[in-house]
């Protein structure tokens, strides 16, 4: 039946989209680009030559000359008997070290969620109290924050300056403040402005008055608009917590956290492939479950009354913003990157090493005497430009993937079930690092918020009365496509594609944080970053350059967004033009 084959499509697409993940998993020594065999040798015997004999009897001890079927089956087969293998580096099994790192990971992870929940109810309270909100304007930039961004901040200002806490370990509860605090701020501002976006359209239904008429005290009807507000709002509170564990890895490697996101990220750089293998299926295991989980709470927050048709809410109020915000940011950025791609990036200069700013360096210089500014400029033109690539693919793919909306259901789940890092992460163990790696690693998860938005736009076009009277004048099928779909859907995504452009740079920059992204003596703002922090107790200067770029980076991101959304809505137009067998606009009026 077509009801029952619209139900099951969903789940068959999100059953192949997570087969084709594990397979990838499953393959990494395969796909890799690097010999496995040569990175064995190299660990279990430095000083070893590396003969083609020594190198074929690694390949065939570790069972890679079998083929890429047989390999999937021997790994899937192990898999299944709770057997990750091997450790290619230390020689122990995979399962222990997965197991210690995952422990530490949810340590880190339920302190952190300890910390963002107070954010939130902070945010929320004041709404719940006057009936109306002005908390998202305020959550909005820390919940845009990256945690590597906000990591480092607190890394340089309350571990070196001031020196209140430990800035690397995990010896007991002073070395969790600071991750925690760096995971849980963005989270909680998240959570905090989509209950307080949403609290307000709530509080304006009719059954507020009735009950508030009816005496019904304060704290009730809080809590009935609350527990009215949470069903909806479930599954993104789940995509939050998923967010926390591409985050932790970000966050443990700045603070030396022993966690599982730090192990995959020593396993990849090492190519020490089975520990990476078993640390990905954690993370995604964490991430499917998390996922599940938001959704059992859901229905029981919904109740068996509402549990098939479920719950909508009001449109949020926007955030109102003057056009000026974001011409402000987006022209210091400008500013800044003209200004940086005047000086040459790569001019060393020993003797300048680690200069205060100064008129010659405004920004002052890095550890090999280079110009901070002229780096940030040509940082910013590489970072901007690939993220301008990623975009234009994820609009290309949104465009085409709208008009199927239940076959990509379900690859859509899976792709925001996997944060941009684990991503990165496979792609450089199978690819190397890289920017081209970066830059696929982001494409490949940024597409489903514009496939959604393409498949809505779809759906409200082709119900428009407009294309009956098409239809009823002799429009064939692919000029109703070309010249009234596809112009009606493809400016307002391409718009939602813009908007995305600074996160999307965010999100290259964190990868280039990590290593996975541009290599050195690359001018990419993460790498910059990263770099600054061996020396950033002589020359904070350094690092705190690129730190504020990138958190205008993440304003300006807040602000395009917030003056987009306080914008009318307009609903897709038709698109006249010439109308098929030489018809005039004034024919199609007629005919409507």
């Amino acid at each position: 039946m077509p009801t029952r084959a619209a139900a099951l499509t969903p789940l068959l697409t999100r059953a192949v989209a997570l087969a084709a993940v594990l397979a990838a998993v499953g393959l990494l020594p395969w796909l890799s680009g690097r010999d496995p065999a040569l990175t064995v040798l190299r660990a279990r015997s430095a000083e070893q030559e590396a003969t083609a004999e020594a190198l074929a009897a690694i390949r065939a001890d570790l069972g890679l000359d079998a083929g890429p079927v047989a390999l999937l089956a021997d790994w899937a087969s192990g898999l299944l008997r709770g057997d990750l293998g091997t450790s290619w580096v230390s020689g122990t099994d995979v399962l222990p070290s997965v197991g210690a790192g995952l422990q530490v990971s949810l340590g880190l992870m339920a302190a952190a969620l300890g910390v963002a929940l107070p954010v939130a109810a902070a945010l929320v309270a004041p709404v719940l109290v006057r009936g109306r909100g002005t908390s998202g304007a305020v959550a909005a930039v820390p919940a845009a924050l990256p945690e590597f961004l906000l990591a480092t901040l607190l890394l340089i200002v309350c571990g070196v300056w001031l020196g209140w806490l430990p800035t690397a370990g995990w010896q007991g509860p002073a070395h969790l403040v600071l991750p925690a605090a760096a995971l849980g701020v963005p989270a909680g501002a998240l959570l905090g402005r989509l209950v307080a976006d949403a609290l307000p359209g709530v509080l304006d239904e009719r059954w507020v008055e009735l009950w508030r008429g009816a005496g019904v005290t304060r704290t009730r009807v809080a809590a009935a608009a609350l527990r009215r507000a949470l069903p909806p709002l479930v599954p993104q509170f789940g995509m939050v917590v998923v967010g926390l564990t591409g985050g932790a890895v970000a966050v443990e490697a700045v603070f030396a956290v022993p966690g599982i996101g730090r192990t995959a990220l020593g396993a990849a750089k090492s190519q020490d492939l089975p520990l990476l293998q078993g640390c990905v299926l954690a993370l995604l295991a964490l991430g499917l479950a998390v996922g599940a989980l938001a959704a059992l709470v859901r229905r029981r927050l919904l109740g068996p009354g509402l549990r098939d048709a479920g719950l909508t809410l009001p449109a949020p109020r926007p955030v109102r913003v003057s056009p000026a915000v974001p011409a402000v940011l987006g022209g210091a950025l400008l500013t800044l990157t003209v200004w940086g791609l005047l000086r040459d990036p790569y001019a060393l200069d020993t003797a300048a090493r680690l200069v205060p700013p100064s008129a010659a360096h405004p920004l002052g210089t890095d550890g090999l005497g280079r110009d901070v500014l002229a780096r940030l400029g040509h940082g910013a033109a590489a970072t901007v430009g690939t993220a301008a690539a990623v975009c234009a693919l994820s609009f290309v793919l949104a465009m085409v993937l709208g008009f199927a909306p239940r076959v990509t259901a379900g690859t859509s789940d899976i792709a925001n079930a996997l944060p941009p890092v684990i991503v990165g992460i496979l792609v450089a163990a199978a690819a190397g690092p890289g920017p081209g790696g970066a830059a696929l690693a982001v494409a490949l998860i940024s597409w489903p918020p514009l496939a959604a938005h393409a498949a809505a736009l779809v759906q409200e076009v082709r119900a428009s009365g407009f294309l009956l009277a098409q239809r009823a004048i002799g429009a064939g099928p692919g000029w109703i496509l070309t010249r009234h779909v596809l112009p009606s859907v493809a400016g307002p995504v391409a718009r939602h594609a813009v908007l995305r452009l600074p996160g999307v740079a965010l999100a290259l920059a964190s990868l280039g944080f990590l290593g996975l992204g541009a290599q050195p003596p690359a001018p990419e703002w993460g790498l910059l970053l990263d770099e600054s922090r061996a020396y950033v107790e002589r020359a904070p200067w350094a690092a705190l350059a690129p730190a504020l770029a990138l958190a205008v980076l993440a304003a300006l991101s807040v602000s395009l967004a917030a003056y987009a959304s306080s914008r009318p809505h307009r609903r897709p137009s038709p698109s006249y033009g010439r109308l098929r067998h030489g018809r005039s606009r004034k024919a199609a009026d007629r005919a409507d």
